[in-house]
């Protein structure tokens, strides 16, 4: 195998993993607190906080490392074109995911301790899964669109 295509199932297979781990855990997240059961929050808030740490930081890292590589060996220019436009966009997703896990750990310190006293959440849990949802919109907006971009390469 050369080190182009191993460096392109390396990208794509991390970008499958941040994708595909965002939504589940977006998922589960969302419908577990639909529900309003204190256990089931805390217990899907805990494993969101580790899936993040275990899968989508990984991923989150080998993106921009095996997308620049790519793009060298490609000879794509890195500062125009849908390669810039995906970087950008990645930023974006970026900017609201780094909020989003500290929004994640709060989340699941307010689900443990309600769980453990046998209170309701607080408020604040709720505002900050308000917060959390809406930053996840333009985040998973932005990775969208980088997918559409790495598959079609627009022309500039």
């Amino acid at each position: 195998m050369s080190c182009y295509l191993f460096v392109k199932w390396l990208h794509i297979l991390s970008a499958t993993i941040l994708f595909g781990t965002g939504i589940g855990i977006a998922f589960f997240k969302w419908v577990n607190d639909r529900g309003g059961e204190v256990r089931a929050i805390r217990l899907s808030a805990e494993k969101t906080v580790l899936a993040d740490w275990l899968f989508t930081t990984p991923a989150v890292i080998v993106q921009p490392l095996s997308g620049l590589a790519l793009a060298h060996l490609a000879g794509y220019p890195i500062l125009s074109g849908w390669v810039f436009a995906s970087m950008l966009l990645y930023a974006l997703a970026g900017a609201c995911w780094l909020p989003v896990v500290w929004l994640q750990i709060r989340m699941r310190s307010l689900a443990r301790l309600a769980d453990d006293t046998g209170t309701p959440l607080p408020r604040l849990y709720w505002t900050y899964a308000r917060c959390w949802f809406w930053l996840g919109v333009p985040a998973f907006a932005a990775l969208m669109l980088v997918y559409w971009l790495m598959v079609a390469k627009p022309a500039p």
